[in-house]
């Protein structure tokens, strides 16, 4: 695991700065005591052993693509205006996910684009504890591997049945206790 979660957001924001005068104009440096997220969870995985800060990064960018479409403002990025937020968001999403393609790793592509799709169901039910789990199971995912149980949970939320949440976070929990094969 890295160093502090702060570390990881100043990688995002260093990367930030480099994408043009648009970006750079509404990135704010990490705090010192930003929290975990699923970035960091990811890259702690065995999965992703070896290019734990790439996934980091990656992932960063693409949560932090994702608060922007729902929170109007990321950990770094603050656009002020709801209509940039949205734009913003989609870069990042794409500079994320062409960073985890060109990595070669189309498992983790797949799921991403569903943590990406079924946390936009969730915020759309109004469902934030939901949106959520589907965040951190799918960090853990990308960082162990999924398996049937992530799945099973995965269709649960597709479907819009109740527990799955739950079930998302049970199916984490066991990804996180057996190795899996490397991405």
């Amino acid at each position: 695991m890295s160093a502090a979660p702060a570390d990881g957001l100043r990688r995002l924001y260093r990367e930030l700065l480099d994408q043009g005068p648009l970006l750079a104009a509404v990135v704010r440096e990490p705090a010192d005591d930003a929290p975990d997220g699923p970035a960091r969870l990811a890259a702690a995985g065995p999965r992703v052993d070896g290019r734990r800060a790439e996934y980091e990064l990656l992932i960063d960018m693409i949560h932090e693509g994702y608060r922007l479409h729902y929170e109007q403002a990321g950990a770094l990025v603050h656009p002020g205006d709801p209509n940039l937020a949205l734009l913003l968001g989609d870069q990042l999403y794409a500079l994320g996910l062409s960073r985890l393609a060109h990595l070669g790793d189309l498992e983790a592509v797949a799921e991403l684009a569903d943590v990406i799709s079924l946390a936009a169901q969730a915020q759309a039910a109004g469902d934030r504890d939901l949106a959520e789990a589907v965040w951190e199971a799918g960090a853990v995912a990308v960082g162990w591997g999924g398996g049937e149980a992530h799945h099973r949970a995965k269709a649960m939320v597709r479907e819009g049945r109740p527990g799955a949440a739950q079930a998302l976070g049970s199916a984490a929990r066991a990804a996180r206790e057996r190795r899996p094969r490397k991405a």
